[in-house]
């Protein structure tokens, strides 16, 4: 069957190169998704495994969309009682637009309306929707005149990890975290520091990784509550989760420091660190990331500074402070400096050539994100 995983505008590549060593095989990328081929199991294995999709689904069928009775039509056509059952509760979500059909909200009823219909005429009782928590979530996707209707195996998007118990302002969704880092190349058995750890999703993230830690190990997915979980696939995913702890390493083979002038984000670091049961393998600590000072050899400076959007200061003040940071990060001789810039400011003041950049999207904000190379 045909698997999609949706991401963050921008973080394609690294979606892509995740799941080729997760050996999913025909990888194809679109704009926020990478579709691909295989199981059902795989699409469970890569509920487990990626670290930087934001769901994986299931695409059911695709048919013409002209208007709102050939959507209602084309659910019709599927055979619901494979997915649900009377008891089994539902939702839809709606996304993108066709001819008439400009609404989400009207899509989604209308897609509801074919599901609950077939089902009643097939079993003679409608199943309840439950817009909160429901047993399958339902997603259709207008585009170009077409409809596609897929069922979300995540349930809850996968940056939920379940370990960020405290966040900071503008915090990072762990999925765009850990495709900086693999886009970036952030080596795993080099040292690691983030000086500007907010939350310590970048540190947590990277920990994890280095410990081979599946990052869907700690939570639920829906797929675990669909009618034909318990009959088909229970004991293999059982199996997938019991591997995933076997092969985790007992601790990060490198280093890894994150580090903050504030307090309270520390705190919420050590809490999330703690959560992700990776507290050992962060050290963090309260410091001015303009003070930093280099340890170990050929690792990564990573982070994610104030934009002046959300978080930051006037023109003058981001300009000074990122000088100081790029001071700070040419102490670091022969690491990798990898940061997130939502600022043009900040590309001006580092003082340090790119090797590279790559436009991606951090929620609605479009960011730069630079790797240089510390001489």
């Amino acid at each position: 069957m045909r698997l999609v995983a949706t991401c963050a505008r921008g973080t394609e590549g690294a979606v892509r190169g995740e799941l080729a060593s997760l050996g999913m095989r025909h990888l194809r990328g679109a704009r926020g998704a990478v579709t691909f081929e295989g199981r059902m199991e795989d699409g469970m294995r890569a509920c487990l495994w990626s670290r930087t999709a934001m769901r994986i689904l299931a695409p059911l069928s695709a048919f013409p969309c002209p208007d709102a009775a050939a959507l209602y039509d084309g659910v019709r056509t599927v055979d619901w009682t494979e997915w649900l059952t009377v008891k089994t509760t539902l939702a839809v979500d709606a996304t993108g637009t066709a001819p008439g059909l400009h609404h989400a909200g009207f899509v989604a009823l209308k897609v509801k309306d074919g599901v609950v219909d077939s089902l009643r005429d097939a079993l003679g009782a409608r199943p309840d929707v439950d817009t909160r928590d429901p047993d399958v979530r339902i997603v259709v996707h207008l585009a170009r005149g077409q409809a596609e209707l897929s069922l979300d195996l995540s349930g809850a998007p996968l940056y939920r990890r379940g370990y960020r118990t405290a966040i900071q302002d503008a915090p990072l969704k762990e999925t765009l975290a850990a495709s900086i880092l693999a886009l970036g190349e952030a080596a795993l058995d080099r040292p690691f520091l983030d000086p500007l750890c907010g939350s310590g999703t970048l540190a947590v993230e990277h920990a994890l990784s280095a410990r081979r830690i599946a990052p869907g190990i700690r939570r639920p997915f829906g797929f675990q509550r669909w009618p034909r979980y318990r009959g088909e696939w229970q004991s293999t995913w059982d199996r997938m989760k019991e591997e995933a702890r076997v092969g985790a390493l007992p601790r990060a083979p490198a280093p890894i420091r994150a580090s903050d002038f504030s307090e309270d984000a520390l705190d919420a670091a050590r809490r999330n660190a703690r959560a992700a049961g990776v507290e050992e393998d962060v050290a963090i600590s309260l410091a001015d990331a303009r003070s930093v000072e280099p340890f170990g050899e050929g690792g990564t400076f990573c982070t994610n500074p104030p934009y002046g959007e959300r978080i930051g200061g006037q023109p003058l003040q981001l300009a000074g402070f990122y000088r100081g940071l790029g001071e700070a990060a040419r102490r670091f001789h022969g690491w990798s400096l990898l940061v997130l810039s939502g600022n043009l400011l900040l590309e001006r003041n580092l003082g340090l050539r790119p090797e590279w950049t790559h436009r991606l999207w951090n929620g609605p904000l479009e960011v730069n994100l630079v790797r240089c190379r510390v001489p």
